[in-house]
C-alpha cells in the first residue's frame, strides 16, 4: 500500500499537474491529496468520456494530464479514447480502478467490467499495467509510462486494485461557489430567415483573430464547413467524439487563459453530453465562449430531428453558472458574444439557424494529427 503523496508527487515531477475525473472509492485519497494543494488542479467532471476530453484539451494547451475514473465507467470514455485521443494523438495517463476484479467480492453490477477491464483496454490499443502499491514501483512505472506517452503519444493505462493507497483527508471545499454570479441574460430576435450555418461561421472567422483565439469545431457538418470556409491555424476539426468539444475546449481554456477559446457546437452534440455545461458553469473562465449552432436536426446523417425544439439552451446554461446566456435567431447574438468581454465568466450562446450545408462540402485535406501540431506550434506547447 502506497501514500496518495507518494504517486502525485512522484507525477509532479514528471510534469503532470492537471487531473480530472470522476470519483470511485479506490481513487479517493488522490482526489483528495490534488484537492488539497493548491498547485494542483482538479475538474470534477460529469462523466467519463468529458473527464477525458477535458485532460485531452489541457494537455493540448501544455498541461501533462492524468485522467481517473472506476472501471464501470470505462465505457463512458470509449468514443473519445478511441475517435480523440487515439485518433488525434493526445498522451495522458489514465487510470481506472478494478472493481468487480476476479476473486474479490464486489457489487454485481461490476462483475461482467470487472472481467473485461484490460482487454477493454487492449482492444482500445491503450497499454496498461497494473498500478503500483509499492513505493518503490513508483517511479519505474511513471517512466515506462512516461517513455510511452513520448514515443507514441497516445494514453497509457494504470488499473488500481482495491486497497493499493492509504486513506487521505479532504481539507477543503472542491467545489468553485458560482451560484451567486451575476448572469446577463439576454434574447436576439429578428423577422428574417433563418441563416445557414456557413454564413455565421463566416461571421465567427472574422471576428476571430488567429493571434488570439482557438475555435473547436463540433464534429459533422461543422467541422468541415469551417474548414471549407478558411483552413488556419487556430482550428480544431473534431472528426469524432461526438458531444465532446465543449469539454475538450474547457480543457483548452483552463491551460491557456491568455487565449479566447470558442466552441463552436450543434444543438445534437449538446444534448449528447450536456452534463458538461455543469462542469464549464463551475470551472470555465471568462476566456471561454460556447456557441450552439441548433437547425433542430443531425444534419450530416440525413437531418433526422433532434429534441432541441424542446429544450431552452440558454436557460439552461444560466442555471449551471454561465456568466453570459444569449439565444435567439438574431446573428448579432454571435458578435455580441465574441466582442463584448467584460463577463466575469464562461459565456454562452444559442443560435437558430437553417438546416443543410454547402453545395460539394469538401473534407479536410489535412490529418487530425496534422491540424493539432499546427494549432500547438502555433500557440507554442509540446507533449
Amino acid at each position: 500500500m502506497i501514500e496518495a503523496r507518494e504517486f502525485v508527487e512522484a507525477a509532479r515531477a514528471e510534469g503532470f499537474t492537471r487531473y480530472t475525473g470522476v470519483p470511485c472509492s479506490f481513487l479517493t485519497p488522490f482526489i483528495n491529496y490534488v484537492i488539497n494543494d493548491n498547485s494542483l488542479s482538479y475538474v470534477s467532471s460529469a462523466n467519463e468520456g468529458d473527464a477525458l476530453a477535458t485532460a485531452a484539451g489541457a494537455a493540448i494547451g501544455g498541461e501533462r494530464s492524468i485522467v481517473m475514473m472506476q472501471n464501470s465507467g470505462l465505457g463512458n470514455a470509449v468514443s473519445p479514447i478511441t475517435s480523440l485521443a487515439w485518433v488525434f494523438r493526445i498522451p495522458m495517463i489514465i487510470i481506472t480502478t478494478h472493481r468487480g476484479a476476479p476473486g474479490v467480492k464486489d457489487e454485481p453490477q461490476h462483475e461482467l467490467m470487472g472481467k473485461i477491464t484490460g482487454e477493454l483496454l487492449d482492444t482500445m490499443q491503450v497499454p496498461w499495467e497494473i498500478f503500483p502499491s509499492e513505493a518503490v514501483d513508483i517511479e519505474p512505472a511513471l517512466a515506462r509510462a512516461r517513455e510511452y506517452l513520448q514515443k507514441e503519444q497516445r494514453p497509457y493505462g494504470f488499473i488500481m486494485q482495491k486497497g493499493t493507497v492509504k486513506p487521505h483527508e479532504l481539507k477543503k471545499n472542491p467545489i468553485n461557489d458560482v451560484s451567486t454570479r451575476k448572469v446577463h441574460r439576454r434574447s436576439y430576435s429578428s423577422n428574417r430567415p433563418l441563416d445557414f450555418r456557413n454564413k455565421v461561421l463566416n461571421q465567427i472567422v472574422e471576428l476571430t483573430p488567429e493571434d488570439k483565439t482557438i475555435l473547436v469545431a463540433t464534429t459533422g457538418f461543422t467541422g468541415r464547413e469551417l474548414f471549407a470556409i478558411r483552413d488556419r491555424v487556430n482550428q480544431i476539426y473534431m472528426v469524432g467524439s461526438m458531444g465532446c468539444a465543449s469539454s475538450l475546449g474547457l480543457g483548452i481554456s483552463l491551460a491557456r487563459p491568455d487565449l479566447t477559446v470558442v466552441i463552436i457546437d450543434g444543438d445534437g452534440a449538446v444534448l449528447m453530453r450536456m452534463g458538461n455545461l455543469a462542469t464549464i458553469g463551475t470551472y470555465g473562465g471568462k476566456n471561454l465562449v460556447h456557441l450552439v449552432l441548433d437547425n433542430e436536426v443531425h444534419d450530416s446523417t440525413g437531418a433526422q430531428a433532434t429534441v432541441s425544439a424542446n429544450v431552452r439552451f440558454a436557460d439552461i446554461a444560466a442555471a449551471c453558472g454561465y456568466a453570459v446566456s444569449y439565444d435567439g435567431d438574431n446573428p448579432e447574438l454571435v458578435s455580441d458574444l465574441l466582442m463584448k468581454q467584460k463577463a466575469n465568466g464562461p459565456r454562452f450562446g444559442h443560435l437558430k439557424i437553417r438546416a443543410g450545408t454547402m453545395e460539394n462540402l469538401p473534407r479536410p485535406d489535412v490529418s487530425p494529427n496534422q491540424v493539432l501540431q499546427r494549432l500547438m506550434q502555433h500557440i507554442g506547447t509540446s507533449f
